[in-house]
C-alpha cells in the first residue's frame, strides 16, 4: 500500500530540520520550538497502550506509531482516567477526573456547553477544528447501556453482551474495512490540504475514530453488545500470528468476585478455545494495524504540506481492550490491557526518540494542550502538563515547579462492574479499591514482577496495601463517591422507569440482557423492586472532593 511506503519519505523530507534528541542519560538538544505551534490531536478508541512498546510491538505492524516514536516521545506508563468511552473523553476535554465531573457512565458526560481546552485555545487565537468520534458530553449511548449501569447494585447475574467472536471480510484485498473512519480521516486530510495550509494564525485539530473498537454483533440485534472483532485479510497480514500470546486465566472459583462479574455479563464464562481465543487477539491487532494507517494519512498529509515541523502531533486512545485477558473482552476493568493507552508526542521542541516511564493519564492533556499554545494554566486542574516530560527545554522552564506527582488515578462506576471502582498507579504497584472499601477486598499488583497481574498480594504485604490505601483516600474520599454514585444510580433508574410507563416490563425485559431476563422475567423484576424498596436514597452527598 502506498500509504505505508512513503513513511521514508515523510522521514526523510518533513523531519529534515535540526538534529532531534536521543533517548536515556545522554539526551541530545531538542529542535527550537517555533511560537505558537499548530497541534493535532488523534484519539482512536479501545488501543491497548502496551502495543506501542517492546513486546507487544512484536505481534504486529504499526508503522506510523514506530514513526512518531522515533521522531517524538512515548510515555511507556499512560492511563485511562477512567476504563469506558464517554468518563474517560470527560476527564480528557476537561481535565479533571472522574468524581469532580461526575461523569459516571457512558450517559453522564460534561455539559455540552462546558468550556474544553479546545475553547480557551480558540480564544487565545488558534484556530479549531474537530472531526469524528467526541463522546465526551452527557446523553448518548443506549438505553440498554444506561439501564445495566444504573442497576449493577441489584443482586443478579445478566449477560449483557454477545459473546465475543471474529468475522473476516470475503474480499482479502480490503483495506478501508472501518469505512466511516476513513471518511473522516479523509474528511481532516482535506481539511488541512484546504484549510489549515491557507491560515496565518495557528490550527489545533482533533480526529476522533472508532477503530479498533469491536463491531455490533450482526446476530443478536443492535441492542446486544459490540463483540465482533472485525476485519480483512490484508490487515491481518499485518500481524504476527505465532506471536500472539495466549493469556493464562484464573479457574472461575478463583475470580476476585468483581472479575467474576465481569466476565459473566460479558458472555465470557463459556468454554473458549485456544485458537478462539488466538483468532480475536489476531483480529484486535488487525483492527490497531488500519487504525495506524489512519493515523500514518495525517502525518503524511502534514509532511507532504510542509506542516509537519511547524506542528506537535499527539496519538492516545480513551482506554484499552482486554481481548480476552483475564476472561475478559471489552474494558471496564483496572487490569493493564483495559486500562493502560497509548500516548506519543511528537513535533517542535518534543524530544525524538525518548521513552518515559513517569506515570501519566489522560486528565494531563488538557494541561499540555494549552502549555504547547503558551496559555496560563488553570488551578483546579487534576491533570499536568507533559512538555516539562518530554523536553530538557520545558524541564528547565519549569525547574521544581508544577511537576507531574509520582501517581495516577482511574476510576470506573459504570456498566459490567458491580462496584465503583478506584485504581491508584505508582511506578511499581496498582492498588485497586472498591466500593466503600470494606465490602469487597482490594487487589494489588506488582507491576514489575507480575506483569500479567495473576497474583493478588493485598493481604500479603497488608502494610503497603494499607499505605496505598490512605494514599487513595488522601486524593478521593472513594467511600464517600461510592455512595454518591449508588444514589444517583437509584434516582435515575426510578425516573427512567416513570417515563417508559406501562411499558416498562416489555422494555427492560428486551435490552441487552433479553436472553437470560426473558427465562424468568418475574425473578429479575423482583430483584429490582426489591432494591429499590431495601435502598431508601438518602440526602444528596456532594462529590465535589479536593485534589
Amino acid at each position: 500500500m502506498l500509504l505505508l511506503l512513503c513513511v521514508s519519505v515523510v522521514a526523510a523530507s518533513a523531519l529534515a530540520a535540526p538534529a532531534p534528541g536521543t533517548s536515556g542519560k545522554g539526551r541530545g538538544a531538542a529542535p527550537e520550538r517555533p511560537e505558537a505551534p499548530n497541534v493535532v490531536l488523534v484519539v482512536s478508541d479501545s488501543f491497548d497502550g502496551r502495543l506501542t512498546f517492546y513486546p507487544g510491538s512484536q505481534v504486529v505492524k504499526l508503522p506510523f506509531i514506530n514513526f512518531m516514536k522515533a521522531h517524538g516521545t512515548s510515555f511507556l506508563n499512560a492511563y485511562t482516567n477512567s476504563p469506558i468511552c464517554c468518563p474517560s473523553r470527560a476527564a480528557m476535554w476537561s481535565g479533571l477526573f472522574t468524581h469532580l465531573t461526575e461523569s459516571w457512565n457512558n450517559f453522564k458526560g460534561l455539559d455540552p456547553n462546558y468550556t474544553t481546552w479546545m475553547d480557551i485555545m480558540e480564544k487565545h487565537g488558534y484556530k479549531t477544528q474537530k472531526f469524528g468520534k467526541l463522546d465526551y458530553t452527557s446523553g448518548h449511548h443506549s438505553i440498554s447501556n444506561r439501564v445495566e449501569a444504573w442497576t449493577r447494585d441489584v443482586p443478579f447475574l445478566l449477560r449483557q453482551e454477545g459473546r465475543p467472536m471474529v468475522n473476516l471480510i470475503p474480499n482479502k484485498t480490503k483495506v478501508r474495512v472501518m469505512e466511516r473512519d476513513w471518511e473522516t480521516t479523509d474528511t481532516a486530510v482535506n481539511w488541512l490540504r484546504k484549510e489549515a495550509v491557507n491560515h496565518t494564525q495557528p490550527f489545533v485539530l482533533y480526529l476522533g475514530l472508532n477503530l479498533p473498537h469491536p463491531y455490533p454483533s450482526p446476530s443478536s440485534g443492535e441492542n446486544f453488545g459490540s463483540s465482533t472483532f472485525h476485519t480483512s485479510l490484508y490487515w491481518l497480514k499485518k500481524v504476527s500470528y505465532d506471536a500472539i500470546k495466549i493469556p493464562k486465566w484464573s479457574p472461575l472459583s478463583e475470580m476476585h468476585p468483581i472479575d467474576y462479574y465481569s466476565s459473566y455479563t460479558k458472555n465470557c464464562t463459556g468454554k473458549f478455545t485456544e485458537r478462539e481465543i488466538k483468532n480475536i487477539r489476531a483480529f484486535y491487532y488487525s483492527m490497531c494495524a488500519e487504525t495506524d494507517a489512519m493515523l500514518g494519512e495525517i502525518i503524511l498529509a502534514l509532511g507532504q504540506l510542509d506542516l509537519l515541523e511547524k506542528t506537535i502531533v499527539i496519538y492516545t486512545s480513551d482506554h484499552g481492550e482486554l481481548a480476552m485477558e483475564h476472561r475478559q473482552f471489552y474494558k471496564m476493568s483496572m487490569y493493564e490491557a483495559s486500562a493502560h493507552v497509548p500516548l506519543l508526542i511528537m513535533g517542535p521542541g518534543i524530544e525524538a526518540n525518548l521513552q518515559v516511564s513517569d506515570v501519566v493519564s489522560l486528565v494531563d492533556i488538557y494541561p499540555t494542550m494549552l502549555d504547547i499554545a503558551g496559555i496560563p494554566l488553570p488551578q483546579n486542574l487534576s491533570g499536568y502538563s507533559l512538555l516539562p516530560l518530554s523536553s530538557e527545554m520545558f524541564e528547565n522552564k519549569y525547574k521544581l515547579k508544577n511537576l507531574h506527582p509520582p501517581w495516577i488515578l482511574s476510576e470506573f462506576h459504570g456498566c459490567n462492574v458491580n462496584a465503583s471502582t478506584y485504581m491508584l498507579r505508582t511506578n511499581q504497584w496498582k492498588y485497586i479499591a472498591y466500593s466503600d472499601g470494606a465490602s469487597v477486598s482490594p487487589q494489588l499488583f506488582d507491576i514489575s514482577s507480575d506483569p500479567d497481574e495473576l497474583t493478588n498480594i493485598a493481604t500479603k504485604f497488608p502494610k503497603i496495601t494499607y499505605s496505598l490505601d490512605q494514599k487513595l483516600r488522601s486524593i478521593i474520599n472513594y467511600p464517600k463517591v461510592s455512595a454518591s454514585v449508588h444514589q444517583y444510580n437509584k434516582e435515575q433508574f426510578i425516573k427512567w422507569k416513570q417515563s417508559v410507563g406501562q411499558n416498562y416490563s416489555n422494555v427492560i425485559a428486551n435490552l441487552r440482557w433479553h436472553q437470560d431476563w426473558l427465562k424468568e422475567p418475574r425473578k429479575y423484576e423482583s430483584a429490582i423492586d426489591q432494591w429499590l424498596k431495601t435502598h431508601t436514597p438518602p440526602k444528596k452527598i456532594s462529590t465535589k472532593i479536593r485534589k
